[in-house]
């Protein structure tokens, strides 16, 4: 079904992908995408076109790349061009979706209807870069999809809708960042209905109270600090899968850590001491309690079930993981 409603996207990664299939999917015409430019990636460091662009592409959607949109930034040039062509582009909306660019007042400005941001947090809750790893880490309870009318500061436009999802307890970022983008996907298309039918789309300004800013990973936050409760250590790890993995260092090697369990064990040995060895596990002492690790890759090396690993690197009760 055709609908009449014209989108201008922008987004870069798998999340922003599924929303913008599933807006062509719904028959909305999307007259420009824009998406950040393509970046060196893997082992040869080829440039490679994000995934929205691919999805772009293999559909005949008409493509920007602009490096910038802040005419005051370092590259005015191409924010002046990028700018002039969205003013050139009929449209009547524009959706976000982790675009990764920042969209100053006068880009808000151009769309007739306004812009609208897929935003994967429960808002005011996780403002910000990383709020599908911040909200494991945390150990939040839920988290979800929310629609927000865009304005010119970090997330804090106006709510329009939400949907919400609980935060299981072997869920990682990879496995929730797909369960949202498809939540996502599907909020948008419902808002462009609501959108096209009414002419307008209801929103509620975000309460002042509950505001947390999810910052952007560091690759330094991978490093396992042993000394901390194991039930801490177990969501950090869940919340660094797939990026950039969760570590822990032994005998001079950077271990990866990819699945770990909690267990109650009473020891008198010092944080990051193996207490035992199994192919069930390998259990390490933290501050509080212990890690029962299950997945785990040498450098160099890929993920392995805790007995594939161990056949190939054993280890031994009274080794100790660093401690910083």
């Amino acid at each position: 079904m055709t609908q009449s409603l014209r989108v201008v996207f922008a987004g870069t990664p798998e999340f922003a992908a599924a929303a913008l299939a599933a807006i062509h999917a719904a028959g909305f015409s999307v007259p420009l995408v824009l998406t950040q430019p393509d970046r060196p990636a893997g082992r040869g460091m080829k440039l490679t076109a994000s995934p929205v662009k691919r999805f772009a592409v293999e559909h005949g959607l008409q493509v920007a790349q602009p490096t910038s949109l802040r005419r005051d930034g370092k590259y005015p040039q191409e924010a002046t061009q990028a700018i002039e062509l969205l003013k050139a582009t009929p449209h009547d909306v524009m959706v976000v979706a982790a675009y990764g660019l920042i969209l100053p007042q006068e880009v808000l400005d151009i769309p007739p209807r306004g812009a609208i941001n897929i935003h994967a947090s429960l808002l005011p809750r996780w403002r910000g870069a990383a709020p599908i790893h911040r909200a494991i880490e945390a150990g939040d309870a839920e988290t979800g999809i929310t629609l927000m009318q865009m304005d010119a500061g970090l997330d804090t436009g106006a709510m329009i809708s939400e949907a919400r999802t609980p935060i299981l307890a072997d869920d990682t970022t990879a496995t929730l960042h797909d369960r949202l983008a498809h939540m996502g996907a599907e909020l948008i298309v419902a808002g462009l209905r609501d959108l096209e039918r009414d002419g307008a789309l209801l929103s509620t300004p975000q309460p002042s109270e509950g505001t947390t800013y999810a910052e952007k990973i560091a690759k330094n936050e991978a490093a396992l600090d042993w000394r901390r409760p194991a039930q801490e250590l177990a969501r950090q790890i869940r919340a660094f899968d797939p990026f950039p993995g969760a570590f822990g260092t032994l005998d001079n090697a950077a271990i990866k850590i990819w699945a770990a369990q909690p267990v109650d064990v009473s020891s008198d040995a010092q944080p990051g001491t193996i207490a035992e060895v199994s192919s069930d596990g390998i259990v390490v002492i933290c501050g509080s309690g212990a890690l029962k690790l299950t997945q785990l890759q040498k450098p160099g090396g890929k993920r392995l079930s805790v007995r594939e690993f161990l056949a190939g690197a054993p280890l031994a009760k009274g080794q100790r993981f660093t401690v910083q």
